[in-house]
């Protein structure tokens, strides 16, 4: 998926899922989004995961799922508190 912000041309792409999570791909950096950190992508159709928007530099939105998550968020969640009642 390639999305446009601010004139400049992003790349945006899911380039793997395992039964654990997945990979996101962006601006030449892959991502590892881990189920048991954010249960919201896990037991969901693939098409649900694939559908993801750069809402803004960093920053992805699932619109099948109403999930959006910053590239800060993904690499470090540890360092915030995600509350999820899945």
């Amino acid at each position: 998926m390639k999305s446009s912000v601010l004139g400049k041309i992003a790349s945006l792409e899911i380039t793997n899922i395992s039964q654990h999570g997945f990979w996101l791909f962006y601006e030449g950096r892959e991502c590892f989004v881990p189920f048991e950190k954010f249960p919201w992508f896990k037991d969901v159709e693939l098409k649900k995961i694939f559908n993801v928007h750069l809402e803004s530099a960093g920053h992805f939105y699932w619109p099948d799922l109403d999930v959006d998550l910053s590239e800060k968020i993904l690499r470090n969640p540890e360092k915030f508190q995600l509350i999820s009642r899945a």
